[in-house]
């Protein structure tokens, strides 16, 4: 007999609602009792699957990957309603098992879906191989023949999956104390000495501990939208659907002690992993058989001619532009990712051959010169004075990330585009989750315990956010005094906060990103389960991390009303002011203006991007702009950790004295622009660069640690800046100030690419506005009319 045991039957928060079973609490449980592997079974999704891989592979659990089906006998009805909803647990031995798992997930959305994700028989006689397949829980079509003591249709039903999957097929008894289960129990034993079917032990995990059941009934509640103290609703029966241990299980199965060691054996039958063989990028195929390096380098090449000659850029730079394009081009062929540049190249230049207007920029992308001449950014970053090795560095390989403005009203056209360019099997929209906020949890918890909406409304509130984010339970309980006192003077209150400790953060439900596109050069279905979102948009259950790590491209693909207002705004220009107007556009419109930064300071920002919330006019008072890096800033500096540090105080208090203090003499050219403090992270690695010999990737990193804070890392980072500054002649202690200083503002500096693109709509925004009043207004109210009708 062996000394250990392997859950094969198990829910975790993924089976939306209906589990509480939290990954690194199992799999610390798992440890604690010497299970050698768990296996994870949702009904009917994967959405987990991922992440639990990945947790239980790093702390040396391993992972079965598997999910509890919902069958019905067959889908070929005149009504879907008539067909009956069965389950059935199914685990995957290998990587055919898991492509046909993912094939059986996702059919059932899309081709079973009735109030559930539905499979066939049929279907599971298709995608069989690499599965091994238990008879499943009460609810399973041999359990419910026994109810019936039907024993003719009890053979029919085991037969029909022994055919199918053969020695992958076990009858799965529990260790669920139950009258019902004992009876499933012995009717399963009998199936299985008259056809040859081996028995498995399960438990039909849905909490993690015995004590976690109180909570897991009131998330039954949240689920069902009922109260505790109700007698006819929806309850698991017993506190029996726990992680048990070996021992507590060998209590509950005497006469089946070959069923509990079978369970470490098909364990041992299952050793899928998952893979990450690179980055699979979509196929781009250039044109007149170029590879892709020629290509991105022959027409970035072309258009930096045209954008010198069309934008009258000095002769004197303009080799400064050249060398850093070629630069650029070759981290970006060395790196492999011309493909990637080329894409996004590809449906920006459809959106605006077809009038669907296209953002600046949006993030570090910006940064890229390349970009620019792509016409994937439409800022210069050398004017603007941003860095390319902000947004790619050779000396961290990862996937660059270039985020996508499109006018709001027509992003679902570029979706449509890409999807109709690469395939509809290789385009999906990206899944995220849900969760239940300490806010959140509370007043669901309280509703379901019957409390007054009034009395667990203010006990939210009391529960305070620090820089956007808010207060665990934890948190609060221990430094907030109000919400101390008023659980020690409402025990009703304190059970509330009791049972939402543990399910807090928990997934609440599954929902589509709002802006994540994915695009691979394969079918995604082979490797990501998909699903339909509320939209009937094809969604992957996997999320954006998943995605990435496994070594899928995304893309983000976000809507901006804004630039529907722009659009809508220049467009009435053109036809309501004469020939002149006719050619109108935002492209050529000076930097400048007096009256757009009057407009600014005088806080008439209504319609205006980013600017019209009374904090932000309240800093553009005392800012008082005058020219554009003073709306760069303005958006860097309107955040939680400058606002809070008092940076941005500092900061306009400096640009109205004119006094700078400048760190050390050398970063005056750096630092002059923002009066001597470090506003952005590139300035961050300028300095790195200028003063201790980093390379601009190195410096990259040094921004990156010290925005992370990472003791271990800081100090190496330190002794390599320290030493590269003392190579370059700058006194140690100014040095060390110099590093103290760099790291105090890492946590609150901002990427100046983004701040930069983000102020050009600003700025565009704000001329129309000051311009063209009338022509302005209108496009803003018939937007905000548009969007109160979706509403």
């Amino acid at each position: 007999m062996s000394d250990s045991f392997v859950h094969l039957h198990l829910h975790s928060q993924y089976s939306l609602l209906d589990g509480s079973i939290k990954f690194d609490e199992l799999i610390e449980r798992a440890q604690s009792h010497s299970m050698p592997a768990v296996a994870v079974t949702d009904h009917g999704n994967l959405f987990g699957a991922y992440e639990f891989f990945e947790k239980a592979k790093a702390k040396g659990v391993k992972p079965i990957i598997g999910c509890e089906l919902y069958v019905t006998p067959t889908l070929k009805l005149e009504k879907p309603s008539d067909g009956k909803n069965y389950h059935l647990t199914v685990l995957c031995m290998n990587e055919n098992g898991y492509r046909n798992l993912s094939k059986l997930v996702t059919k059932g959305y899309f081709e079973g879906f009735y109030r559930r994700p539905r499979v066939d028989h049929e279907m599971l006689s298709e995608h069989n191989e690499g599965l091994i397949v238990l008879s499943g829980c009460m609810s399973s079509e041999l359990s419910q023949s026994i109810f019936k003591k039907d024993i003719k249709e009890q053979m029919r039903i085991a037969s029909i999956y022994k055919e199918i999957f053969g020695d992958r097929y076990y009858l799965e008894v529990q260790a669920i104390n139950l009258e019902e289960q004992r009876r499933i129990n012995k009717g399963l034993e009998k199936i299985g000495k008259n056809l040859g079917i081996k028995l498995v032990a399960t438990n039909d995990c849905h909490f993690l501990t015995r004590e976690d059941y109180k909570s897991h009934d009131a998330l039954l509640c949240i689920q069902t939208g009922s109260m505790v103290a109700d007698e006819k609703r929806m309850r698991f029966q017993n506190d029996e659907f726990y992680v048990k241990t070996r021992e507590e299980m060998a209590q509950s199965m005497g006469g089946f002690e070959s069923a509990l060691e079978e369970a470490v054996k098909i364990s041992e039958r299952c050793n899928f992993e998952f893979k990450s063989d690179g980055y699979r990028f979509p196929e781009y195929t250039p044109p007149k058989g170029k590879s892709l390096d020629e290509f991105i380098r022959e027409i970035a090449g072309e258009n930096l001619k045209r954008i010198i000659r069309e934008n009258e850029i000095p002769e004197d730079v303009h080799e400064v532009y050249w060398e850093r394009l070629s630069s650029e081009l070759d981290t970006i062929c060395k790196m492999g990712f011309s493909a990637y540049f080329l894409i996004v190249s590809d449906f920006i230049l459809h959106a605006k051959k077809n009038d669907i207007p296209v953002g600046p920029g949006r993030g570090s992308a910006a940064g890229s010169l390349v970009a620019y001449a792509l016409g994937i950014t439409a800022i210069d970053p050398i004017r603007h004075k941003l860095i390319f090795e902000r947004f790619l560095n050779p000396e961290r390989i990862s996937m660059p990330d270039i985020d996508v403005d499109f006018c709001a009203e027509h992003r679902d056209e570029i979706i449509r585009y890409v999807t109709e360019k690469y395939g509809v099997d290789k385009v999906a929209q990206i899944g995220t989750f849900g969760t239940m906020s300490s806010k959140a949890v509370i007043k669901d918890v309280g509703r379901v315990l019957g409390l007054a909406y009034s009395e667990v409304d203010k006990l939210s509130k009391m529960i305070p956010s620090f820089r956007g984010k808010v207060f665990s339970i934890e948190e609060a309980v221990k430094k907030v005094k109000e919400v101390k006192e008023s659980l020690s003077d409402n025990k009703k209150l304190a059970e509330v906060v009791d049972l939402a400790r543990s399910l807090e953060n928990m997934v609440r439900h599954s929902s589509t990103h709002a802006a994540g596109i994915v695009i691979s050069n394969e079918p995604l279905v082979d490797y990501i389960p998909l699903y339909k979102g509320s939209k009937n948009e094809i969604v992957t259950q996997f999320d954006m991390s998943s995605i990435e790590k496994l070594g899928y491209v995304k893309f983000d693909f976000l809507g901006l009303k804004t630039l529907t207002i722009i659009d809508k705004a220049v467009k009435y220009v053109q036809e309501n002011n004469g020939k002149d107007q006719k050619r109108f556009s935002l492209d050529k419109i000076p930097l400048d203006d007096p009256e757009v930064y009057s407009l600014l300071r005088e806080g008439a920002t209504m319609g205006i991007f980013q600017v019209e919330s009374t904090g932000m006019k309240d800093l553009l008072a005392k800012l008082r702009p005058t020219e554009f890096e003073d709306i760069t800033a303005a958006l860097a500096l309107y955040r939680p950790g400058p606002l809070d540090s008092g940076m941005a105080e500092e900061f306009t208090l400096r640009k109205k004295a004119g006094k700078v203090h400048f760190p050390h003499p050398a970063r005056r050219e750096i630092l002059k622009e923002t009066y001597g403090l470090f506003v952005y992270q590139e300035q961050i690695m300028q300095t790195a660069s200028e003063l201790a010999g980093f390379t601009m990737g190195e410096a990259d990193l040094l921004r990156r640690a010290m925005g992370k804070k990472k003791s271990s890392e800081m100090k190496a980072q330190r002794k390599r800046f320290l030493t590269g500054a003392q190579k370059k002649g700058v006194e140690n202690k100014k040095a060390v100030e110099l590093f103290d200083t760099m790291e105090k503002f890492a946590e609150y500096s901002f990427n100046k690419s983004h701040s930069a693109a983000y102020a050009m709509i600003t700025y565009q925004t704000a001329y129309l506005k000051a311009h063209h009043p009338a022509e302005f207004m209108a496009a803003f109210m018939s937007v905000e009319a548009h969007n109160m009708d979706k509403v």
